[in-house]
């Protein structure tokens, strides 16, 4: 049985578990060519190898035409009906689905609306549908049957945002894991954003301390954007194979796919894709996805705006975070 584990002993956002995936061997060229059938704005992603406390790990970033900033918001019920009709395989779809309504009912809970009328900001949505189908495509490229995590740092302290001074972990991102293995953190910081609790809260069967019993095949490092006094802010993944019990009389727990597990996988990969989608990607990482790609990107990641424009600012220390759901 195929086996994906997520080391969140930094945390976990979208952009860093995508990066993980990718450098943990999922088709880079696979995911990058269906990442362009989303009817949004146009965008790249930048890949680039970075340094963490020692550790190389792969750095992700969506970019964003600055000359075409999107001015609306784009609500829950839109972003189900993007992922509904761009043409991606039933898995991946309950995948991403999956993933969007643990946001979007949580948000919808903290905010007392329906979760329909949740609404994302369109810069923050635009990077949050990206990265969760990204992340969602990447499992689909793994092959990912048992997905397992460690107990996962939330974070500590207050960030400031629209509405004032709120406390960390977000009020959506602590709802989200009701019922999940919380992991204690010394950092004064956001350390899981909302779209990361959505994808643990979403796909994950299991939790583990530690390594779970595997052969281990590939390993990945996705990174983070702030740097760690005491540890390298990377998630790492771990992808192999397990005979284990637990494992196999789980697997149809899987939230995302309990009604898609008969392991039929509809993967249209071509790993020898030869694509060009013209991201001008900033991106030197050292693995078998080589794209040279050139972006210069300051976009902010996993920014969630459901009615209230996320710009937090924390005001801790110098491990904050300089935007609230990227670090």
């Amino acid at each position: 049985m195929r086996i994906v584990y997520f080391d969140c002993f930094s945390g976990i956002s979208g952009d860093m578990a995508l990066a993980a995936l990718v450098d943990a061997g999922a088709d880079q060229a696979y995911i990058e060519r269906e990442l362009q059938k989303i009817r949004i704005e146009p965008f790249g992603l930048s890949w680039k190898r970075v340094n963490k406390n020692g550790i190389s790990a792969l750095k992700m970033d969506v970019v964003l035409d600055p000359n075409k900033q999107p001015t609306r918001h784009r609500h829950y019920s839109d972003i189900v009906k993007l992922i509904r009709t761009s043409g991606f395989n039933e898995r991946v779809q309950a995948y991403s689905l999956a993933i969007f309504e643990k946001i979007g009912i949580a948000e919808g809970k903290i905010h007392g609306i329906p979760v329909e009328k949740v609404h994302f900001h369109e810069v923050g949505a635009i990077d949050s549908i990206v990265d969760v189908i990204g992340v969602a495509l990447a499992l689909d490229s793994l092959q990912a049957e048992y997905i397992c995590s460690s107990p996962v740092p939330l974070g500590s302290g207050m960030v400031r945002c629209d509405h004032g001074l709120y406390p960390v972990p977000a009020p959506a991102t602590l709802e989200m894991m009701r019922g999940l293995p919380i992991a204690e953190t010394d950092y004064s910081m956001e350390m899981t954003t909302p779209t990361g609790a959505g994808i643990v809260a979403a796909v994950v069967n299991g939790f583990s301390k530690g390594l779970p019993p595997m052969v281990v095949d590939t390993i990945g490092y996705g990174a983070g954007t702030r740097d760690l006094a005491k540890q390298p802010n990377v998630l790492r993944v771990v992808v192999g194979t397990t005979d284990s019990y637990i494992a196999k009389s789980t697997a149809m727990l899987q939230p995302a796919l309990a009604h898609l597990h008969s392991h039929d996988h509809d993967h249209d990969h071509h790993h020898d894709h030869d694509h060009d989608h013209h991201h001008d990607h900033d991106h030197h990482h050292d693995h078998d996805h080589h794209h040279d790609h050139h972006h210069d990107h300051n976009h902010d990641h996993d920014h969630h705006d459901h009615n209230h424009d996320h710009d937090h600012e924390h005001d801790d220390d110098d491990e904050s975070h300089d935007h609230p759901h990227k670090h």
